[in-house]
Formats: C-alpha cells, structure tokens, sequence
C-alpha cells in the first residue's frame, strides 16, 4: 500500500472518529434540560407561565420581603413558606400543564408547561 493512501485512510479514520465523539457530546448535552427559575416579585410569579423540557427541573425563589407558598392545584407539590432569598425546587418528569398559586396569596398564580 502507498503512503499516500494510508495518509488518506488514517486521515479518514480520524475524521470519522471525531464526528462520532462530537455526535455522542451533542446526544449527552441535548439530553440534559436546562434548569429553569421563577422569581417571587412583588406579589407576582415572573415569568407567570414557563415552558420545559420532561425532566426539568423547576426553582421559584422569593425576592419579596413577605414570605409566599408555591403550591399545585393538583398537590402535586407545595412548598412550606420561602421567606426573603427562600427557594423550593420541583423536578417535572411528565409532559402536561401544571397550575400553581401562592397558598397566602391565591391572586398569585402561574403555569408550567412541560413538553
């Protein structure tokens, strides 16, 4: 065999070694959801509704200086009450639309959309 031929082999080799290394990357990247967030403002959930990815996880933190729930129309989940800086953290694992509302201040409300 030639030696430019085996160049051009190994050269292909490699070139096919790489794709398969950056398509493994991208699968294990694009699997892994992006953790979302809530904040508690001035008697508000921000952003109101929020759309996920299956297997995201959820945080809501409270930026008021009075202390609120999250808690799901469904119980599903519920928070104890997040004081200033407090946070309550919620893993959605199944597509559906999740309804939620402050138990103190049921004016307060939002929705998580999980896709």
């Amino acid at each position: 065999m030639r030696l430019s031929t085996v160049r051009a082999v190994l050269a292909s080799a490699g070139a096919m070694a790489l794709l398969c290394l950056i398509a493994d990357w991208h699968a294990a990247t694009a699997a892994e959801p992006v953790p979302a967030r809530i904040q508690v403002k001035d008697f508000m959930f921000e952003p109101t509704s929020l759309t996920v990815a299956a297997g995201s996880t959820v945080t809501w933190a409270n930026l008021d200086e009075e202390p609120h729930t999250v808690v799901s129309d469904t119980g599903l989940f519920r928070s104890g009450a997040l004081d200033t800086a407090g946070t309550f953290s919620f893993r959605f694992d199944k597509p559906g639309t999740y309804h939620f509302a402050c138990s103190l201040h049921p004016q307060m409300v939002g929705t998580i959309v999980v896709r």
